[in-house]
């Protein structure tokens, strides 16, 4: 191999990318798909490493991730539209529900995408986010168990909710409505590893519940031009929140979602966003790809539509690296 040139090199081989994401390899191909070196063990191959990944997937108890030592609850939120919000959420937690921990996925937005890629039912009238925080129902009556996976679990979202904000302004402790419902006696019973809570892309009282609610928030910021617009109000706002709400409340993640390998532009947004967030920024990247973005017309994530799709393997390595910040982040909080 090494007296070959390097334009004898099979297009299946990875080449070495430098600049912002140096710590990543490229594959030429469709998805033009980004992975971090981190995620690959030195005694393995690239193109090893990917396929362990798909088998992770095929074969889902394969692998089972360590339980956090705290119940983690984030927030994913950006009022940025089309970022990749909701599909980060479900990914993400299908991809730790697939290596063995519980997810609750809250969904927060009324146009109930994330309910729909879940495949859980949320028409008009469903026990649903809507109910549950103008305290109709609890929040195991509110729950249904995703098709896909026995520890996927959702609160769906209706079209109900739509209307919820102006509702909420007229109650008592309208900014603490998710969080009554979602208290850690109520998380105890339901015995969750993790609970996403999905956002409506604006921060009016919705948003605002969800961050009350959580500890943790998590920014999908997409590799594109005018990434990081928006992002300096959500900032202001999580502040805000911290000031007089939530005092717990910190940006710990933030995932490039979007990522084209064929442009400098990616590699120019990612730089500036890992210098702005640091060590926030987990060195997975999603790539833009067609499966994950079919996936939720069929009522799946991306881990169930096309497992072997680079995309799938992508938010698996990214949900590894969620749940291997579990130490780190439940030792902060003690």
């Amino acid at each position: 191999m090494s007296g070959r040139s390097e334009s004898a090199v099979s297009r299946e081989t990875p080449k070495q990318h430098t600049g912002a994401g140096a710590d990543q390899i490229v594959n030429d191909d469709d998805d033009n798909f980004t992975a971090p070196y981190a995620a690959i063990s030195s005694e393995e191959t690239p193109i090893g490493a990917a396929a362990h990944r798909a088998s992770q997937v095929l074969h889902p108890h394969s692998v089972t991730l360590p339980k956090p030592a705290f119940r983690r609850v984030i927030t994913i939120a950006n009022q940025k539209g089309g970022v990749g919000k909701t599909t980060t959420t479900v990914n993400l937690a299908s991809a730790l529900a697939l290596q063995g921990l519980t997810v609750l996925v809250v969904d927060l937005d009324p146009q109930g995408n994330a309910s729909t890629a879940l495949g859980v039912v949320h028409t008009s009238g469903t026990p649903s986010s809507y109910e549950l925080l103008i305290g109709e129902v609890k929040a195991p009556e509110a729950i249904q168990t995703s098709p896909h996976s026995e520890r996927l679990l959702c609160i769906p979202a209706t079209i109900d909710l739509a209307g919820a904000e102006i509702e909420l302004v007229s109650m008592v402790a309208r900014e603490n409505r998710l969080k009554g419902a979602l208290n850690d006696k109520v998380l105890a019973e339901l015995d969750v590893d993790f609970v996403l809570i999905d956002c409506p892309p604006s921060l009016g009282l919705l948003t605002v519940n969800a961050m009350v609610a959580a500890k943790e928030v998590l920014i999908p910021i997409q590799c594109e031009y005018y990434a990081l617009e928006g992002v300096g109000q959500l900032l202001r706002n999580i502040e805000l929140v911290q000031a007089h709400l939530n005092p717990d409340l910190h940006v710990s993640t933030v995932l490039l979602t979007m990522y084209d390998g064929r442009t400098k532009l990616a590699d120019q947004v990612a730089e500036e966003v890992r210098k702005h967030f640091g060590e926030a920024v987990l060195r997975a990247v999603i790539p833009r790809s067609v499966k994950v973005s079919e996936a939720p017309g069929y009522g799946m994530t991306v881990l169930d539509y096309d497992p072997g799709s680079r995309g799938a393997m992508s938010y698996l390595d990214a949900g590894r690296e969620l749940a291997a910040r579990s130490a780190t982040t439940t030792t902060q909080e003690q």
